[in-house]
């Protein structure tokens, strides 16, 4: 029988309660708290051991691209290196090697495999904000920049943490209001120029 070890979140006194079921209630030693643990079905079974491959027994069968003694089970859907059990990567319903899931994940192949990304909205409400704090003159052109970035980039990958489009939005109104002003004091020098 395991026995599972956590600290009491009242006291920070530590309590060990023994897991025979996924539910377990108990007392804190230290305050006499009442504690309940719910563990997932993982955490008492036994870990399975991985696949080895199986050993080549015979020379006319495929051998692993990159283990020449080990039983070709799967060809990688990208390269089609033949791979044994212990080489296969099963990966979005794919089977692929080591190679292929690294050259994929550098060239942004594997969208869920990312570790980062451009937030294209952030730049586009820099763009915009920025320039009416320090140099208003430069409005013009940074607002005409901000709304590019932000349509051309509507669709793109957004934050994992800031999963929302109001950035884009906002800097787009920004960015519109601020050509609105320079289209409005362009049109007084005109009339100024014409009269």
């Amino acid at each position: 029988m395991k026995i599972f070890q956590f600290d009491c979140g009242k006291c920070r006194k530590p309590v060990s309660l023994p897991l025979a079921e996924p539910a377990q209630t108990g007392n804190c030693p230290g305050c006499g708290a009442y504690l309940e643990v719910a563990s997932f079905p993982a955490l008492v079974r036994k870990a399975a051991p991985g696949l080895s491959g199986e050993k080549l027994l015979v020379d006319d069968e495929s051998s692993c691209f990159y283990h020449s003694a080990k039983k070709a089970t799967v060809a990688c859907e990208s390269c089609g290196r033949f791979l044994c059990s212990l080489c296969a990567i099963e990966l979005k319903g794919q089977h692929l090697c080591s190679t292929c899931i690294e050259r994929g994940a550098v060239k942004g192949k594997f969208e869920h495999l990312q570790n980062e990304r451009v937030r294209y909205d952030d730049i586009a409400l820099f763009l915009a904000v920025l320039p009416l704090v320090l140099f208003i003159w430069g409005t013009f052109i940074t607002a005409t920049a901000s709304i590019f970035i932000a349509v051309k980039h509507w669709k793109s990958p957004r934050s994992i943490v800031y999963p929302g489009r109001w950035r884009s939005v906002l800097a787009i109104v920004i960015s519109l209001g601020q050509l609105a002003v320079w289209g409005y004091l362009g049109g007084l020098l005109f009339m100024n120029i014409m009269q």
